[in-house]
């Protein structure tokens, strides 16, 4: 592979929700536990208090860079009611991260929002879009030395999930609720995002992207889950309008952003009558979905070539697996296709692994993607393997 651009980034991924722990004001603890198998998220992982262990944990290992979220719910507690105590707590974050040497990737809505907002009409609501932007506007003050902003995580999932929400609040169709990670076995396939949903998503992240660009020196985008489709012989039509409706609405929104952050973790067929589930296999991961290291490599390069070469950023790559060689195994080729992509001319700025910790998966505790392990009792960490693996390949620069 060539030389890695200068100032790389590796370091891992988190999500307020899913680690902090008791986001009582949060739409999606609301949801919790109603859902058939879902289960509570609870403390979680504690890391509303534990941060900077989780920080150090990292920092020690070698690796450069934390993407973390700040919570709008815990914000914004009620419209227009700003909490200076959060802020000053994920300010102190921010300062930690920068202490230890760790590169702050800040998230400002990772799949979350207020219970009020919910209440109101969610994202399809006539005031969604103002009220984004004035929780954006609060949240810029603290985000002084933060290089890196993501407006939003997975509009497109989002799209899907406020589908999904629909079905939560209908007794009847509750029993059809699936968590959006959670992809694989005998269940239906996941539906697709609503487009006028989708549209709504990018009008809000147009307009906070001006805020963060007006009120910092940040670089400013989001983030695309990307599903990597390859279409069979005769399917390339099929697959056009699947990856419009997945991927390339919000990849072509990107087009006027100073990054775009790839998701990737496995890759689907698509066939003439649309995606094909996932086959069987005894090396699918535990949320389903196929053994596809390759997935990385087909996501950059679709990206690059729909944004018209934004640069990239791997704000997730990894694989919910309870056997951690396999995880260094998996990441070691998806790094490869990375890498093979760079050496073609996608331009890709660094490599944030999903996940720093185990944790809540939107509804499940089973499906583990950590470098770092949680006792769910007591909340002590326990780093394995890959942590110390993946600092070493940054140490070095490459594999």
């Amino acid at each position: 592979m060539s030389e890695l651009p200068l100032g790389f980034l590796w370091g891992a991924s988190t999500a307020p929700h899913q680690v902090e722990g008791n986001n009582l004001n949060s739409d999606f603890w609301a949801r919790e536990g109603s859902m058939p198998g879902s289960e509570r998220s609870g403390d979680a992982c504690d890391s509303y208090h534990r941060y900077p262990e989780d920080m150090q944990l990292l920092a020690d290992a070698g690796l450069t860079a934390y993407r973390f979220g700040i919570e709008w719910a815990r914000i914004e507690p009620e419209p227009g009611l700003v909490s200076r105590a959060v802020l000053a707590h994920y300010r102190r974050m921010i300062d930690t991260a920068l202490g230890l040497g760790l590169t702050p990737v800040v998230t400002l809505q990772h799949f979350t929002t207020p219970r009020w907002f919910a209440e109101e009409g969610g994202w399809m609501s006539d005031r969604a879009v103002d009220r984004f932007v004035g929780y954006v506007r609060a949240a810029t003050g603290i985000l002084d030395g933060v290089p890196w902003v993501v407006t939003m995580n997975e509009p497109n999932m989002q799209a899907m999930m406020t589908m999904l929400a629909r079905l939560a609040r209908d007794p009847e169709q509750r029993k059809k609720w699936q968590s959006p990670t959670v992809e694989g076995g005998p269940r239906p396939p996941l539906p697709a995002p609503d487009l006028e949903i989708g549209r709504r998503m990018v009008e809000a992240h147009h307009a906070v992207r001006d805020v963060v660009r007006e009120q910092t020196g940040a670089k400013v985008g989001w983030t695309v889950a990307n599903r990597a489709f390859v279409a069979r012989p005769g399917a390339e039509e099929k697959a056009r309008e699947l990856q419009w409706q997945w991927e390339d609405l919000y990849l072509d929104a990107a087009r006027e952003d100073d990054f775009v952050g790839v998701q990737s973790y496995s890759s689907q067929w698509v066939n003439a009558e649309g995606i094909e589930p996932y086959p069987p296999s005894p090396d699918n991961t535990l949320v389903g979905t196929a053994y596809r290291p390759d997935a990385i490599g087909i996501a950059v390069r679709h990206t690059a070539e729909v944004t018209g070469g934004v640069p990239i950023l791997i704000t997730e790559n990894g694989i919910a697996t309870a056997d951690d060689s396999r995880r260094v195994a998996y990441t070691t080729e998806a790094l490869q296709h990375l890498f093979a992509a760079m050496d073609d001319g996608v331009d890709v700025r660094g490599y944030l692994h999903w996940s720093a910790l185990d944790n809540y998966e939107w509804g499940h505790w089973e499906p583990t993607f950590g470098l770092i392990a949680v006792d769910r009792e007591t909340f002590e960490r326990h780093p394995k393997p890959s942590l110390g693996w993946l600092g070493s390949v940054a140490r070095r620069g490459g594999l």
